[in-house]
């Protein structure tokens, strides 16, 4: 998106909180990969359709910092929580630091582990929402592990699915993530197990609604 009007978006909807802005600058002075933080409009958007979709339960795939995880808590109602996904174990004292920060933390479980084998031992259509945001590459793997957990009318976000345009570019043979995103989007498209949109916010966003 153009930089310009990013910025007239960005003065024109909800601020962003203050805790959600300071865990984003520390993380742009402690980490890598900060591209991966949802950040203030996506975060915004979020936390929006959480409180359009009141969920009881939601699901989350890839924590990081646990930005995207806060805006969700953020929009939950008062009893209800979200399950939140990282595989890196060395993050983990750094996100419940960033959890305990937030009046919104106590809505929230972090589990640290693959989520390939976390998300086998959840109860059948116990969740309301997901939102997948891990590794490019296992997207189709994460999809297909998740929807039976979603209950029927229930909702799935999939990040990053126009993942910085290459999605119309012509991929390197090595390119691993970028072939991930496309196998994701293409089986996708074909499934009439769900409805479908991809939106171009940010990375883009795939809202996947289960039938």
């Amino acid at each position: 998106m153009d930089s310009k009007l990013e910025e007239y978006i960005l003065s024109h909807i909800d601020a962003e909180p203050g805790v959600l802005k300071k865990i984003d600058r520390d993380a742009h002075v402690k980490l890598l990969r900060t591209s991966m933080i949802s950040g203030h409009l996506q975060g915004r958007f979020l936390k929006m359709l959480t409180q359009m979709i009141r969920p009881e339960r939601i699901l989350e795939i890839g924590t990081f910092i646990g930005y995207s995880t806060l805006c969700f808590a953020e929009g939950l109602e008062e009893n209800a929580e979200v399950h939140t996904l990282e595989i890196d174990d060395e993050l983990e004292g750094y996100i419940r630091s960033n959890f305990a920060q937030s009046e919104f933390g106590n809505k929230i479980k972090l589990h640290i582990g693959d989520a390939l084998q976390i998300i086998p031992k959840f109860e059948e259509e116990s969740f309301d929402l997901a939102f997948i945001d891990a590794d490019k590459e296992q997207y189709w793997e994460y999809f297909e592990t998740t929807l039976p957990k979603i209950r029927k009318g229930g909702f799935i976000l999939v990040d990053n699915t126009l993942w910085y345009g290459k999605v119309v570019e012509e991929v390197e043979s090595n390119d691993w993530a970028t072939q991930g995103i496309l196998e994701f989007n293409r089986k996708l498209a074909n499934d009439d197990r769900v409805e479908k949109v991809i939106l171009p916010i940010r990375d883009g966003v795939t809202i996947i609604r289960k039938k």
